[in-house]
Order: structure tokens, then C-alpha cells, then sequence
């Protein structure tokens, strides 16, 4: 696996250099406070690799802060023991302090997973793995521990489990958004438009895990919607169209979707007017739209191939 950044502005080098050291310092402090400091798994813990992928790692980044374009970092992180990808007890910390970094000027994204559960999965030939190992750049690593050597799917394996995926999700994503309508429908009384808030959310999220499962056989364990959209998008661009973000209006929308997960439900302070419910539900039939025929297209692929062989 690659090292190097020489592909990169020196701003983004520098602004990756400065993430990396927060997550090893954060990890470290983390690791020797709280409850349990002690337990032998804990003090022997340690990250074994923070791997850059996705577009910087690809060369294909966009750069257009102007427009509201502007890509992510992806992070994997792989550390020796699966309690240690806990994000509130060991990464929360790190996460709000790059989030409030003055010296990063991108937003961040972090996935954290044990080497054995990496490993399985390359085992298994899922391609979001396969194609990290294939294109990642390694910003820290620990020698002797060793990616395994990705075990390609079969094409028939790919097709049934792509096809599954998209039978049960693409029926998730159509139920929340009847909920959703239901809720719009009542307007602006009571909890109502809360509800229509945290339905859209939910259809959006199970739209974009529809997305990834299809096309790379992973989904993170995250509700974060900004993150799973720069996952997806990342992926195919096509999916860039369902959500506009030229305008601060439009970007201020999504931002109020995002936070509906939580504040729709607990937060007296959240406030969705149905004109924005309005504008978010058609952007979520857009995505879904999207959604379908991207799938439609990938699964189709994967069936004359498996027909092939």
C-alpha cells in the first residue's frame, strides 16, 4: 500500500498530516481514561493503520468551496481489538476537535474497525475493502500486521446479495417516506412536522445504505446523512443531483435534515417549517429515484455476468 501524498496540494498534505496526529493523540488519551483503564485488552490497545481513501487517494477530488462542492476526507482506521472502535468512548473526542480545527479546512470522515473484521471482509471479497486496499495511501502504520489477500466474490454471490439487498431496502425507503407524508399532511400542529423530519431522515439514510449495499457490500454504522452522501457520491456523481448546494438555502436544508435524527426527537429547539419538509421531501423522492435506477442498472450488470460464468 501506498504512502506518499505527493499527489496532493501541500495544504491538503499538511491539513492530513495535522488529523493524524489528533486521532493518535485523542486514541491515546481516550485509551487511559475512563472506566476500565486497566483491562489488559485496553492497555494493549493500539491503532494499527489510518488509511486514506476515496477521492483523495483517487486523484478525482473536487475543490469548489465557491459552489458547495467540496469533497471529504475518508478515513479508515484499524486498530487490534473491536471494543476499541467504539466512537463514544475512544474517537468522539478526536472527531469534535478536527470538526473545530481552524488549521483543517475539509470535513473529515472516520470509519473504525478491528483488523479481524478487515480481514474477514477481503476474505469475503467485498469490493468497498477490496477497493481500499487497492487504492488506499497509508498515512500511519504499525508493521507486521498485514492486510489478507482479498478473496475475489463470485459473480453469483455478488448478484444474490445485491439483489437481496435492494429488494428489502428499496421497500424500507418507500415506507418511510409514506410515514413521512402522513406527517406532512397533519402541517404545522403539534410534533408533526418533527415526525414528517425524522421520517425523511430515515428514508434518506436507508436510501443511501441501499446505494452502498448494492454497489460495495458495506454499509457504516453511522447516521450521519453528509457522511453516508459523500460514501455514495464518491461512488457515482450521479447521485450528486438530488441534493443542490449551490445556494446557502439549499446546503441550510440539508444541515436541518442531517440534525433530524436527533433534534427531531428530543430538541424543543428544532424547528422545520413545512415549506423546508416540502422541499426535502422532493429532494428524497429524487434520491430515491436515483437510487432505484442506479441499483437497477448494477444489478443488471451483475446478473449478465454471473450468466456468463
Amino acid at each position: 500500500m501506498r504512502s506518499d501524498l505527493d499527489h496532493l496540494p501541500e495544504r491538503q498534505q499538511r491539513e492530513l498530516q495535522r488529523v493524524r496526529d489528533i486521532l493518535l493523540a485523542g486514541f491515546e488519551s481516550a485509551k487511559h481514561s475512563g472506566g476500565g483503564a486497566n483491562s489488559g485488552w485496553r492497555r494493549a490497545g493500539q491503532v494499527l493503520k489510518i488509511i486514506l481513501f476515496g477521492s483523495y487517494a483517487r486523484t478525482d477530488w473536487v475543490d469548489e468551496p465557491e459552489n458547495g462542492y467540496l469533497s471529504d476526507f475518508d478515513l479508515l482506521v484499524v486498530v487490534n481489538h473491536e471494543k476499541l472502535t467504539n466512537i463514544a468512548d475512544y474517537w468522539w473526542n478526536s472527531e469534535d476537535q478536527i470538526l473545530r480545527d481552524p488549521a483543517i479546512g475539509r470535513t473529515v470522515n472516520l470509519i473504525v474497525h478491528d483488523l479481524q473484521e478487515v480481514n474477514a471482509a477481503l476474505r469475503r471479497g467485498e469490493y468497498f475493502w477490496t477497493d481500499i486496499v487497492r487504492d488506499g495511501i497509508a498515512l500511519y502504520e504499525i508493521p507486521g500486521h498485514p492486510f489478507a489477500t482479498p478473496q475475489p466474490m463470485t459473480a453469483a454471490e455478488a448478484h444474490a446479495s445485491a439483489a437481496s439487498d435492494f429488494a428489502k431496502l428499496s421497500t424500507s425507503i418507500e415506507e418511510w417516506l409514506e410515514l413521512a407524508d402522513v406527517a406532512l399532511a397533519k402541517g404545522r400542529s403539534g410534533e408533526w412536522p418533527k415526525k414528517a423530519a425524522f421520517n425523511l431522515h430515515q428514508a434518506v439514510e436507508t436510501a443511501y445504505a441501499c446505494f452502498l449495499l448494492v454497489h460495495t457490500f458495506y454499509f457504516p454504522r453511522s447516521h450521519n446523512i453528509k457522511f453516508l452522501r459523500s460514501l455514495a457520491e464518491d461512488v457515482d456523481t450521479g447521485l450528486v443531483e438530488a441534493w443542490p448546494r449551490e445556494s446557502r438555502f439549499d446546503r441550510r436544508r440539508f444541515e436541518l435534515l442531517k440534525r433530524a435524527y436527533v433534534e427531531a426527537r428530543y430538541s424543543d429547539q428544532y424547528d422545520a417549517s413545512v415549506e423546508d419538509l416540502e422541499w426535502l421531501m422532493a429532494r428524497a423522492r429524487r434520491l430515491r429515484d436515483l437510487v432505484a435506477d442506479l441499483c437497477g442498472l448494477r444489478i443488471a450488470a451483475l446478473k449478465a455476468k454471473a450468466d456468463m460464468g
